[in-house]
């Protein structure tokens, strides 16, 4: 069974894809967006629903969003028009790592993808690129809330504590001026929804070749995750500014 159908699926009861609640995810769309009506930019974007929010909430929006799921992106396309946005959305199919733009944006955001930039530090170096002047950048990611197993490590990746991840991320030449940690209650949300929503769905298509592995898949999943990572793994996300704006501006000249 692909990857990508299996995370399909297992996000269906929770499109944000990251361990947060319908409020969290409200208020840092708000101190994100500002007055609300600017150019919103989503580096790995899914299935576009920070970038669905935003331009329902903030009518004078636009955004654009980038992923290298053509069936997240289909799934975005669709929802927007349902929603009547899709007029003010466009989506790229291509790594969000090598998405080049000549506009710039307001908010920039990327929340739990990580990954496709090799770390956080690289993932806010290329969301700079994209910046506006004035602009902000909403960023979420890992990070160790008590010292891991080597396992969790190895699953996860090499995170710090949530004090050591800030840190960096000031030395790196941003302010925070806004933030969010997942509670206890998100995080388990977002696991059970997950194991959860996957495992229904391989129990209402029995007949479906790939039945059985998105069963053991949820399996895998919640073991790994009961008896692994539940206990250390913490999630941030950041409203940041640079400290320097004249850096911003002398990339956008």
């Amino acid at each position: 069974m692909h990857r990508e159908r299996i995370s399909l699926l297992a996000h269906a009861r929770h499109p944000v894809a990251s361990p947060l609640d319908d409020e969290s995810v409200r208020q840092l769309l708000e101190r994100g967006t500002g007055d609300g009506d600017g150019r919103v930019l989503d580096l790995g974007c899914g299935g576009g629903e920070w970038l669905l929010r935003a331009l329902v909430a903030n009518p004078g929006s636009r955004a654009v969003g980038v992923d290298l799921s053509e069936s997240a992106l289909t799934r975005a396309r669709d929802t927007a028009e349902t929603l009547g946005v899709a007029d003010r959305l466009d989506l790229h199919h291509a790594k969000a790592a090598d998405f080049t733009s000549t506009e710039r944006f307001d908010l920039v955001l990327s929340v739990g993808a990580a990954h496709a930039f090799g770390g956080l530090l690289p993932t806010l170096a290329a969301a700079r690129e994209h910046l506006a002047p004035g602009g902000r950048v909403l960023v979420g990611d890992g990070f160790w809330e008590r010292d891991p197993s080597p396992e969790a490590v190895e699953m996860l990746g090499d995170f710090t504590d949530l004090a050591t991840t800030v840190d960096r991320v000031v030395a790196d030449g941003w302010i925070p001026v806004y933030g969010h940690v997942s509670t206890r209650r998100e995080l388990d949300a977002y696991e059970w929804d997950w194991t959860g929503t996957l495992a229904s769905w391989a129990l209402d298509h029995p007949h479906d070749p790939d039945s059985a592995h998105a069963l053991a898949a949820a399996a895998t999943h919640r073991e790994e995750w009961l008896r692994v990572y539940r206990e250390t793994f913490g999630f941030v996300c950041l409203v940041l500014r640079p400290a320097h704006s004249s850096e911003v501006e002398d990339q956008a000249g």
